[in-house]
């Protein structure tokens, strides 16, 4: 899906190099950020996600498309980057293309296990380290809840190994947000990744649930797979987002959803250079209350 509206990123970020000034830095670490469980404590609220935009096979242009992304990525002050085995290619290109992005010690892996069968995760596990280039990941995950008793077994177990630094479960379908609800609430967890954004709020009940118990609650799907830009289309933001250092509809979408005082990071992903600059500047600048969230979540509701 195509993003509507105009980029108005001048007043924000340059477009390519960028580095932060001390201004846009301080801006940045002057937002409220309420759940930081310990070792999330420096994470960024924007993350970037890979479902679907970096599973690239051998188009040597396309790579390099992405690989732009990742070093305005960084040059913008992110850190986590999540991805998944059932993403097609996209953790053998993170893997290809990192060693050639300057990063500076900042990168936050987070990846997931996903199958039916209990003797296919730890060959997953070891098949996404070797994919990834690393000696181990910042945060593992049971995808999607399948088969996770089994597979929280494991993950546990690599911990105690040293070779996670913290698990949880996820879950990108809202039909699942009650048995995610009821896995958080039995299970020592560190992590719970979830979906929620103006299209599906419904995660919200899981998402103070996980807060409550010191989980760092990720979100997948900010901008609902796309779709919530074509639903404002060729409509211009309305003038009082700039109240909130909105340049565009990408930094009105995700500052919503990482001022939500349970979240921890949103991952949304994209295969353009210049809209990832977007999505960073949604770090900068003042943050809605809870009254212009309401307020911004009326606005699409009518749209």
């Amino acid at each position: 899906m195509k993003r509507r509206g105009a980029l108005r990123l001048l007043s924000t970020l340059p477009l390519a190099g960028w580095g932060g000034s001390n201004a846009d830095t301080a801006r940045a670490q002057a937002q409220p950020r309420r759940n930081l469980p310990r070792g999330f404590e420096a994470l960024p609220p924007i993350g970037l996600g890979t479902w679907l935009t970096f599973n690239v096979g051998d188009d040597s242009d396309a790579q390099e498309q992405r690989r732009q992304v990742l070093q305005r990525f960084f040059d913008a002050g992110g850190g986590m980057i999540d991805s998944s085995p059932m993403y097609g290619k996209a953790e053998w290109l993170l893997g290809q293309l990192l060693p050639y992005v300057k990063h500076d010690g900042r990168l936050f892996t987070e990846t997931k296990v996903w199958t039916p069968f209990d003797r296919m995760g730890p060959v997953q596990f070891e098949q996404s380290l070797k994919l990834w280039g690393i000696p181990r990941f910042d945060v593992l995950l049971v995808h999607n809840l399948l088969n996770w008793r089994a597979h929280l077994k494991s993950l546990r177990k690599w911990k105690e190994q040293g070779r996670v630094r913290f698990i949880g479960i996820s879950t990108s379908h809202a039909v699942a947000n009650d048995e995610a609800a009821r896995i958080v609430r039995a299970e020592p967890l560190d992590v719970l990744q979830i979906t929620y954004n103006f299209a599906d709020p419904s995660a919200e009940s899981v998402m103070n649930l996980a807060a409550e118990k010191g989980m760092a609650v990720v979100i997948n799907r900010p901008f609902d797979g796309g779709d919530l830009f074509g639903a404002v289309r060729s409509r211009a933001l309305p003038p009082w987002a700039a109240e909130i250092d909105c340049a565009n509809w990408a930094q009105f979408f995700l500052k919503w959803v990482i001022a939500h005082p349970a979240v921890t990071c949103a991952i949304p992903a994209t295969r353009v250079p210049a809209h990832c600059d977007e999505n960073m500047g949604a770090r900068l600048g003042r943050m809605p209350d809870a009254a212009t969230r309401a307020r911004m979540a009326a606005l699409l509701r009518r749209a």
